[in-house]
C-alpha cells in the first residue's frame, strides 16, 4: 500500500517506528509540494508573458532544479514502495526459503552500488560546482545535494528491505564497505576540501596511497562482480542499480573518476526539456485515476458500437488516449483494463481474445504527442521534439489500424452483436468526456503553434487535468489530492534515477568510442541498408524485451545514431522505428513488463497471457517492419509542416 502525504504506511509506538513514519510522511509532503511547485511556476511564467507581469526572476533555474529533487525524492519514496523496476522472474525457480537468502545477498550488491553512488554524488556536489553559483539565492551545491541524500535513503532502504530477519540485515552492510573502497578517491577529496590546505594535503596522500593499493584488488573482482551484478539483476536487483553499477565498475576498472556519474546525472535532470517528463506524467496520472476512463468507454461505445468490431475499437483508442500520457508503463492496463475487459466480454469477445487485445493495447499510444518516450528520445538523440511528433502520427495511426483490424475480423468470427447508433447517446458522451477528449489536441495545437514550450504545455497539461477532474468532474476530493501526487511520484521517481544513471553509463560507452567502433565494423560486415535495417530491429526487439524503454532510450540511442547516419537513414525515421520496436518489447515473452502486469490484472497465469497475445504481438510486428521500410511514413508529415 502506498504511504500518501499524511497518512504513512510505516507505523508503530517504537521510536525507530515514528522515525520512519515521520520520514515517510516529509517524503510524500516533499514529492507532492515539489510536483505542485514545478506546475504553478511554469503556469505562472505563461501567465507572466502573456500578460506582460512581473516574473520569478530564475523560474527556469528553479524548475530545472526542482525535477533532480522530484528525481531523488520520488527516488526514495520508490526503494521505500519497492517499486523500482526489476527482472523477478529468476526467483521462480526458487522456494521460499531460498527466495529469502537470494534476496538478502543481491541486497548487498544493491547496497555496494548504491554506497558508492552516494560518496560520489557527495563529492560532485561540494566540488563539482564554483562556490559563487547560484539559481536565484540558492548555492547549485545545495540543489545537487538532492542527489547524495536520495542515493543515501535508498542504501538504508536496501537494508532495510533485505530480510524480514533482523539478525540477516547485517549482511548487506557488508556491501557500504564496498562502497567506501571503491569510492575512496571521491570520499579522500571531500574530507580533503573540508580540512583545508594543510591537512587536505596529507588525507589526499593517503587516499591516493590507499586507491594505488587496491587497484590491483579492483582490477582482480572487475569481471567477478560483473557477473554478479548481472546475475543479481535477474534474481530482483533494480535495472537502476544494473545501470549505475556497471558505470560504476567500468569508470573504476578504466581508472576513470566515479564523479563523472553524477555529474552526466545532474547534466541530464537539469537539462531544459526535462521538467517536461514528471508534469506530463503528474497529468496522465491525475486522468487514470479520476472516472475520466468510464466516460470514454461511454463516448467510443457510443461512436463505434454500431461498427463491425466496434468495441475492439474502443478499447483500443481508449488505450492509446491514456499510454499518450503515462507511457508504456503498464498504467493504463491497471486503471482501465478491467472495465475495458468487462465490456468486450459481456458484449460476446471470448477472453482470450479480449486479454490480448488489451495487453497489446497497454503500449499502443507511445508514438503520439506527448508521448514521453518521444521527448526522451528527441533529448538524447538531439532531434526536433515537433518533427519526433508529427513524424509518430502516421506510424502510430498504422498501428492502432492494424489492431483495429484484429478486431474487426474477430467480431465477424465471433459473431459479436452490434450496437445501434443513437445521435442523442453519441452527443450526451461527447458533452460528458469534451474536457478530455480536448487535452491531447490542446497539446498539440500550444505546442507546435508555438504558444507554449514544452515544458509550459506539460504544467499546463497537469493543471487543465487537475482542475477538469477535481473542479469540474469532482471525481478526484481535494483530500485525495496529495495520493494521486505520490503515485505519480513513484512512478516519475523511478523512471528519472534510471535515467540519471544510465547517463554515465552512457558517457562510458561514448568515451570508450564504442559507436565509432561499431559503425565501422558494421559498416565492414553489412554494406546494404535493408539487411542494417533488418539487423537493427531484430536487435531492438532483444533490448525491449530486456531493458524498460528509458533506460533504453539513455543507453542505446548513443550507439545507433551514428549507424542510421553511416546508413543514411532519416533521424526522425530511425527514432520512430526505434521507439515502435521498443513498444513491441513491452509485449515479448518472457519479461515484457506489460505481460506481467496484464498476468495481475486479468488473474490469468503467464502461460495464458503469452498465448493470448501472441497473434497481436505478430501483426502489431508486421506493423513496425512496414513502418521501418516505408520511411514515407514518417517522413511525409514533415514536409507538410516544413519545420
Amino acid at each position: 500500500m502506498l504511504s500518501t502525504p499524511g497518512n504513512s504506511s510505516t507505523a508503530g509506538g517504537r521510536p525507530g517506528a515514528r522515525l520512519a513514519a515521520a520520514l515517510s510522511r516529509g517524503e510524500d509532503w516533499l514529492s507532492f509540494l515539489l510536483l505542485a511547485l514545478a506546475t504553478l511556476l511554469s503556469c505562472y511564467g505563461v501567465l507572466s508573458r502573456k500578460l506582460s507581469l512581473a516574473g520569478i526572476r530564475g523560474s527556469s533555474g528553479y524548475i530545472q532544479h526542482i525535477v533532480i529533487w522530484i528525481a531523488f525524492a520520488g527516488g526514495a519514496v520508490t526503494s521505500r514502495e519497492g517499486k523500482h523496476l526489476a527482472l523477478t522472474y529468476g526467483l521462480d525457480f526458487f522456494g521460499e526459503a531460498v527466495k529469502s537468502w537470494v534476496r538478502t545477498l543481491t541486497s548487498l550488491i544493491d547496497v555496494f552500488i548504491l554506497s558508492s553512488l552516494t560518496i560520489a554524488a557527495l563529492s560532485f556536489s561540494f566540488l563539482g560546482f564554483d562556490p559563487g553559483a547560484r539559481v536565484g539565492l540558492i548555492p547549485l551545491w545545495a540543489l545537487a545535494l538532492a542527489m547524495p541524500a536520495g542515493f543515501l535513503l535508498m542504501t538504508a532502504r536496501a537494508i532495510a528491505r533485505s530480510s524480514e530477519k533482523p539478525a540477516r540485515r547485517w549482511i548487506p552492510v557488508i556491501g557500504v564497505f564496498g562502497g567506501l573502497l571503491y569510492g575512496m578517491p571521491a570520499l579522500a577529496n571531500v574530507l580533503a576540501a573540508a580540512a583545508g590546505p594543510s591537512a587536505g594535503g596529507f588525507i589526499a596522500e593517503g587516499a591516493a596511497a590507499i586507491a594505488a593499493a587496491v587497484a590491483p584488488v579492483q582490477n582482480a573482482l572487475h569481471l567477478p562482480l560483473l557477473v554478479l551484478l548481472i546475475a543479481s539483476t535477474l534474481l530482483g536487483t533494480p535495472i537502476f542499480i544494473l545501470l549505475g553499477g556497471l558505470a560504476v565498475l567500468f569508470f573504476t576498472h578504466a581508472g576513470g573518476s566515479l564523479e563523472v556519474v553524477p555529474n552526466e546525472a545532474y547534466t541530464m535532470l537539469s537539462g531544459p526539456v526535462i521538467p517536461a517528463l514528471p508534469l506530463f506524467t503528474l497529468a496522465g496520472f491525475i486522468i487514470s485515476e479520476s472516472k475520466s476512463g468510464e466516460r470514454l468507454v461511454r463516448l467510443f461505445r457510443a461512436l463505434f458500437g454500431w461498427l463491425p468490431g466496434g468495441l475492439t475499437i474502443m478499447g483500443i483508442l481508449i488505450c492509446a488516449f491514456l499510454t499518450t500520457f503515462t507511457g508504456a508503463s503498464g498504467v493504463t492496463i491497471l486503471a482501465v483494463g478491467g472495465l475495458l475487459f468487462y465490456i468486450l466480454t459481456s458484449g460476446g469477445y471470448k477472453k482470450e481474445f479480449s486479454t490480448g487485445l488489451l495487453t497489446a493495447s497497454g503500449s499502443i499510444g507511445l508514438l503520439f504527442p506527448p508521448s514521453l518516450p518521444v521527448i526522451l528520445y528527441g533529448v538524447v538523440a538531439q532531434v526536433s521534439i515537433k518533427e519526433m511528433f508529427v513524424g509518430g502520427l502516421l506510424p502510430g495511426a498504422f498501428m492502432v489500424l492494424a489492431l483495429a483490424a484484429m478486431g474487426t475480423v474477430a467480431s465477424f468470427r465471433q459473431k459479436v452483436p452490434r450496437t445501434r447508433f443513437v445521435l442523442k447517446e453519441a452527443l450526451l458522451a461527447l458533452r460528458d468526456s469534451i474536457w478530455e477528449i480536448l487535452l491531447p489536441f490542446l497539446v498539440l495545437v500550444l505546442f507546435l503553434r508555438g504558444v507554449m514550450t514544452l515544458v509550459e504545455t506539460a504544467a499546463f497539461s497537469a493543471l487543465y487535468a487537475f482542475v477538469v477532474e477535481v473542479v469540474v468532474h469532482r471525481d478526484i476530493k481535494p483530500r485525495d489530492v496529495p495520493g494521486v501526487f505520490l503515485k505519480s511520484a513513484v512512478i516519475m521517481g523511478g523512471v528519472l534515477v534510471i535515467l540519471s544513471v544510465a547517463k554515465g553509463l552512457s558517457y562510458y560507452i561514448v568515451d570508450a568510442e564504442f559507436p565509432s567502433r561499431l559503425v565501422d565494423w558494421l559498416h565492414a560486415a553489412v554494406s546494404s541498408k535493408f539487411v542494417f535495417l533488418i539487423l537493427l530491429n531484430l536487435a531492438l526487439l532483444v533490448v525491449g524485451c530486456f531493458m524498460d524503454i528509458f533506460s533504453a532510450i539513455t543507453v542505446v540511442v548513443p550507439l545507433i545514431i551514428p549507424l542510421g547516419a553511416a546508413y543514411g537513414v532519416h533521424p526522425v525515421h530511425l527514432g520512430i522505428i526505434f521507439l515502435a520496436n521498443l513498444e513491441l518489447g513491452y509485449l515479448t515473452p518472457p519479461v515484457g513488463i506489460n505481460l506481467f502486469l496484464a498476468s495481475y490484472r486479468f488473474n490469468e497465469p503467464l502461460a495464458k497471457i503469452y498465448r493470448a497475445v501472441l497473434p497481436f504481438l505478430l501483426v502489431l510486428l508486421a506493423a513496425v517492419l512496414i513502418i521501418t521500410y516505408v520511411p514515407w511514413m514518417t517522413t511525409s508529415l514533415l514536409k507538410v509542416f516544413k519545420f
